[in-house]
Parts: C-alpha cells; sequence; structure tokens
C-alpha cells in the first residue's frame, strides 16, 4: 500500500472505505432484525433501540477509536498488539495479558464475520423465494473467498473501494426514502429514549446485547490504522456513519409503520429487504453480498496480520507466510487460512441462519474492546495527559463496555461459548509460547565472545583441523555483543572442531517500531570473526538469508571483508566462497526436576513447535546449507551418581 494513499485525497477516502469500514458497514443487515427479533413491534420501543444503536456508534466508535484510539498509533499502524508495543516500554508486565487476551478474542469473534455478513445478505434471496436453500450458497461464497487469498488482493482490491461507495450510498437513500414517510423517528437522537427502553422493557438490559452488533467492526477499523491512516479514516468516518444512521433510521420509520405487527405476520425476515422496493430486490442483495464479501476479506486480512504480529512478539510458533503481493504490509498465512475457513463453514452448518449467528456474536468482542480500554490507560498515562481526564475517560468506558459484557453474556449458552472456546484455545497456545520461551531462555548460559577470539584465530589458521567451511554461521539469542551462547561455543572448539575461515554471529532484534530494517556490523578480528545484529520491526518478515546476503555483498563492495574462496585453486578464479549455518536445537534433559506446570507448558510447547515451522525455513535459510546441532539444557544439576568400582 503506497504511503500516498496515508495522506487525505479523495483516491485515499475511496479506497480506506474499501478496507476499513467492511464490517460496521454490514451492521445494518442484520442489527435491526436482532432487536425486533420475533415480538410485536412497539413504537416507543423501536425509536429507544435507535436512539441506543445512535448513542452506541457515537460514544464506542466514534469517540472512543475515531477520536481517541487512532491518536495511538505505532509509526502509522494500529491494533491490540501495536498499542500494546507502544507502552511495553513502562515495564508493567501484566500488560502482556490485556494483550494476549485482546487479540485471542478479536480472532476468535471474526470467525463469525463472514458467516453473519454473507448469511444475511444471502437470506434476502427469500424474499423472492422463500424455499430457496442459502446454505450451500454461502458455503461457496465463503469458499471461493477463502481459496482467493493465496493471489492476493492486489486485482479485486481495486474493486473494493467503489464497492463500499455503492454500498453506503444504497444505504443513506434507501433510509432517507423510509424516513421521509415517518420523520417522528427523528426523536431518537434523544438520548432519553435509549434509557427509558433499558429500564422498563421487559428484556430491558439484554437488548444492549443486540445494540453492541452495530458497533462490532470498530476493533477492526483501529487494526487496519495502517491501511490508511488515521485522516482518511476520520474523514471517510462522517460519510460512513450518516449514511449507517440513515439506514437505521429508515428501517425504524418501516417498523413504527408496522406497530402491534411482528416480522412474521408482515411476512418480513428482515427490516434492510423491507424498504427496498420490489424491483431493486436482486440489485441490493446483489450489492449486499458484494459488500460482505469486502467485509469478510478485511476480517481475513486483519487475522493474518494479527498472527503475524503475534509470531514476531514469540506469542505464537512459526508458521508459513507468503507473499502473493508487492503490495506493503499483504501476506498470507496457508494454516491460518485454512484454520478460519474450517471455523467459518462449521458455524454457518451449526448455526445454519444468521438469526442464530446473532445470537453469538459480539460476546468475545467486547472482550478485545476492554481489554483495549485497559491497554490505552497506559498509553494516555505514558504520553502525560491529563489526570482527571484520563480518569474520567477509562472509567466511563469500562463502564460501558462491562454493561455491554453483562448485556452479551446470556449469549454464552445460544453459541457465544463457541467463540469463546475457540479464543481460550488461541489464548492458552499464546501464553504457552511465550512463557515456555521465558523459561528456556532464564537458563541459557551466556559468555563473553571476548574470551574465545583467540582460540577462533587459532582454529581458523590450524591446518591440522579439517576445514568445515569457508564461512561458518551462527544464529545466536545472545542481546549483547560481546557475549554468545556457551552452546554456540562448544559446538565450534568441542563437539567438532570446526575451523572456517570467517565465523559470523547473527543476532535478530524484533523492535517496538513496525517497519524499521536495519543492521549493525561488529568486526571482532579483521576477516574472521564478525558479529551483524539485525533490528527488524514487529511487522517485518525475518528473512534471513536474503538480509545475510545483502549485508555481505554490502561489505564486499566496501572492501571491508573477502569473503572469496582460501582454497587455492578456486581463490585464483575468484570463486566465493560456501556458507555453512549452524542452528542450536535446544531440548529439555530428562535429568531436570522441574516444577509441574513449568514441565507441562515446555511439553505443550514442544508439542507446538512439531506442528510449527522448522527454524531454517522460518528464517527463509536453504535446508541444504544448514546443519542442526542438539543440545540439552541443563537446568538442574544432575543428582551425584554413587557407583562402586570392584575388581
Amino acid at each position: 500500500m503506497g504511503k500516498h494513499i496515508h495522506k487525505l485525497s479523495a483516491a485515499g477516502l475511496l479506497v480506506t472505505l474499501g478496507i476499513i469500514f467492511g464490517d460496521i458497514g454490514t451492521s445494518p443487515l442484520y442489527v435491526l432484525k436482532a432487536i425486533v427479533g420475533d415480538d410485536p413491534i412497539v413504537s416507543r420501543d423501536i425509536i429507544g433501540a435507535i436512539s441506543a444503536i445512535f448513542w452506541t456508534l457515537t460514544l464506542q466508535t466514534t469517540v472512543k477509536y475515531v477520536i481517541i484510539t487512532l491518536r495511538a498509533d505505532n509509526k502509522g499502524e494500529g491494533g491490540i498488539f501495536s498499542l500494546y508495543t507502544l507502552i511495553r516500554k513502562t515495564k508493567v508486565k501484566w500488560l502482556l495479558f490485556p494483550a494476549i487476551i485482546g487479540g485471542s478474542t478479536l480472532l476468535a469473534d471474526g470467525i463469525i464475520t463472514p458467516p453473519i455478513s454473507v448469511s444475511s445478505a444471502i437470506e434476502g434471496l427469500r424474499v423472492i423465494n422463500p424455499d430457496i436453500p442459502t446454505i450451500p450458497i454461502v458455503i461457496a461464497i465463503i469458499t471461493i473467498l477463502f481459496g482467493l487469498q493465496q493471489f492476493g488482493t492486489k486485482l479485486i482490491g481495486k474493486f473494493f473501494g467503489p464497492v463500499m461507495f455503492t454500498w453506503f450510498s444504497m444505504l443513506g437513500i434507501l433510509g432517507a426514502i423510509q424516513l421521509g414517510t415517518n420523520v417522528h423517528v427523528l426523536s431518537a437522537f434523544n438520548p432519553y429514549h435509549a434509557y427509558e427502553l433499558l429500564m422498563n422493557h421487559k428484556q430491558g438490559f439484554l437488548i444492549l446485547g443486540a445494540v453492541f452488533l452495530c458497533t462490532t467492526g470498530a476493533e477492526a477499523l483501529y487494526s487496519d490504522l495502517g491501511h490508511c491512516g488515521k485522516e482518511n479514516i476520520r474523514v471517510s468516518w462522517i460519510f460512513v456513519k450518516c449514511m449507517l444512521l440513515l439506514n437505521y433510521f429508515g428501517q425504524g420509520a418501516w417498523l413504527i409503520s408496522h406497530e402491534g405487527m411482528s416480522l412474521k405476520s408482515v411476512g418480513v425476515t428482515n427490516p434492510f429487504y423491507a424498504i427496498m422496493p420490489e424491483w431493486f430486490l436482486p440489485f441490493g442483495i446483489g450489492i449486499a453480498t458484494l459488500a460482505a464479501v469486502v467485509a469478510s476479506q478485511a476480517m481475513i486480512s486483519g487475522s493474518f496480520t494479527l498472527i503475524n504480529e503475534a509470531i514476531r512478539l514469540n506469542f505464537w510458533p512459526k508458521v508459513k507466510i507468503k507473499y502473493p503481493t508487492e503490495l506493503k504490509g499483504q501476506l498470507y498465512i496457508p494454516s491460518l487460512n485454512w484454520m478460519l475457513w474450517i471455523g467459518c463453514v462449521l458455524v454457518v452448518l451449526y448455526f445454519k441462519e444468521s438469526s442464530g449467528m446473532e445470537a453469538a456474536y459480539g460476546l468475545a468482542i467486547v472482550m478485545t474492546m476492554l481489554m483495549t480500554t485497559s491497554l490505552l490507560n497506559f498509553y494516555l498515562i505514558l504520553k502525560r495527559y491529563n489526570k482527571i481526564f484520563i480518569t474520567v475517560l477509562i472509567t466511563t468506558y469500562a463502564i460501558i463496555e462491562i454493561s455491554f459484557l453483562i448485556a452479551n453474556l446470556h449469549k454464552f449458552s445460544d453459541g457465544g461459548y463457541i467463540t469463546l472456546l475457540i479464543a481460550m484455545m488461541l489464548m492458552a497456545t499464546m501464553f504457552v509460547w511465550y512463557f515456555a520461551r521465558k523459561i528456556r531462555n532464564r537458563y541459557l548460559v551466556f559468555v563473553k565472545l571476548s574470551d574465545y577470539l583467540p582460540v577462533l584465530e587459532d582454529l581458523s589458521r590450524d591446518m591440522s583441523v579439517p576445514k568445515y567451511a569457508t564461512n561458518l554461521v551462527y544464529l545466536t539469542s545472545a542481546d549483547h555483543r560481546t557475549e554468545i551462547e556457551s552452546k554456540i561455543m562448544y559446538s565450534i572448539l568441542n563437539k567438532q572442531p570446526k575451523r572456517a575461515d570467517i565465523y559470523w554471529f547473527v543476532h535478530v532484534h524484533v523492535v517496538d517500531e513496525p517497519y524499521t530494517m536495519e543492521y549493525r556490523v561488529n568486526e571482532f578480528i579483521h576477516d574472521d570473526v564478525i558479529r551483524i545484529d539485525f533490528r527488524l520491526g514487529f511487522r517485518v518478515a525475518p528473512r534471513i538469508s536474503l538480509m545475510f546476503k545483502k549485508v555481505v555483498e554490502d561489505m564486499v563492495k566496501n572492501k571491508e571483508v573477502d569473503v572469496t574462496s582460501r582454497y587455492a585453486s578456486l581463490n585464483k578464479n575468484n570463486i566465493i566462497g560456501d556458507f555453512r549455518f549452524i542452528l542450536i536445537e535446544k531440548f529439555i534433559s530428562y535429568d531436570n526436576d522441574l516444577p509441574f506446570y513449568e514441565k507441562w507448558i515446555l511439553d505443550t510447547y514442544n508439542i507446538l513447535k512439531k506442528m510449527g515451522l522448522s527454524e531454517e525455513k522460518a528464517f527463509g535459510l536453504d535446508s541444504s546449507s544448514v546443519t542442526i546441532e542438539s543440545f540439552p539444557l541443563l537446568i538442574t544439576a544432575p543428582r551425584e551418581i554413587c557407583l562402586t568400582r570392584v575388581d
């Protein structure tokens, strides 16, 4: 995505409509349908519901996300993990928990987004033919959508903006036409009607669970900040919100005109399609389906970005990541893509109708919003905002979101348990992966590299030792450039003495900025011992093979190193020497006595690691030039073995 899209422009606004507002933009398909249900239509309740929708969009989406949360951008990038990287410098250790919980619940609830959007759109066909089977059509559309991910969205992405502009324009026009039939619904701007609905309606507080569906896309809006920039989002939101409100008010006007009846008695399944002229229905259903596909695409792309960030932050096992196009930030994760597809198909088969999905939708996403609020609190403190302002703001949104959470809790038994179960599995994976690495790193032993430089220099010149490689490259986890793992030195000197002309030590450090790509070279012995430190952003793929090659080429060009083969016959003909990568695989020895919970975490970590990508593939290394050596991690000293010698 070009930088020009981040600047406020007509093109930028159009692209923003296509990328950012798909999820929240398709909510008129199901929100009022979920609120009304099968109950008789009551004018006072409809006005109260519209009022609740208006103030939810205003307070939750506009004020919290569009005005305030978009300020928390990390070099132009947004989302809960980007927010976490901004504030983890505060050294508050427990911030890890809301970050992982928020990321997991966002990903889990996203599994319902394609099914509910596409199902709500396709079910409009029943207005034309009540007996049409919608489930096969929905599954077919979802399957095609996930199947196309491997090719990227460079081509079809050009149509997202025009499609969503058409969609929002249609929402506004249809709503405005209906609004003209009953302007009394405009009294919903008065928040008292929302208050009265919540206090006096027989279901009262529970209606908030359905109202909340109008703002579920707000978190995705923040996550996609990096694609378009905050100015384009803020300006286009004015148009989007106006069109959404016109449609909600229009649906409300239609419902009020049928007071005392239920949707079934009117012969209508969804007020969204009821406000369309009969001749327009095929076009409206087609546009709604396209909008649902765009909304689903935004969710899928957001999920790829989320897992990519989780991998870089050591929250998720390394998995294969592909880059189908040259667009910045566009990637494809096959394992996640098909996992999401399976989840979406199972959701369609389990719930069958969008009305069933409405009952489960929103429970997990409100937890994401609560986690974002808790992290936002620390961001505002870090940026030295007024303490009274922070207290009032965070308290207000904590109350609002806890209210939404309580209102959504009844959805647990209606299918909300499915998304929470998925979220818990994702959380468990992230926590295990993170804490297992912490446990393993705690027992790594580092030594001073300077203590070993003389012996490395002697070894590289010792002709009595067979040459192992011209260039020997080790990946090291030592953050400090003067240190090295003791296991690496053991591998070079003891396990099998490895003579090389040049020893390279490569370290990758993931920084809190999204797209940093820097490196530093430290030459300890000229043309003999060299360390390269890469500083990569949390959204940058560690293509170490390509990056290392580029660094070596630059060093050769600057005459800092000579990588020509040292074999006389090859050197004479300027043949480049071979490169051999050594990866140290650490495993927990059975001789160790570990606490039960640590043993469980490490055992689970090993299972996850086998399911994920190998280290050499994760770093983009050619497996033919990689040697993997396994070493035990000695955590506790082995018990003394009492052996008696007998003659």
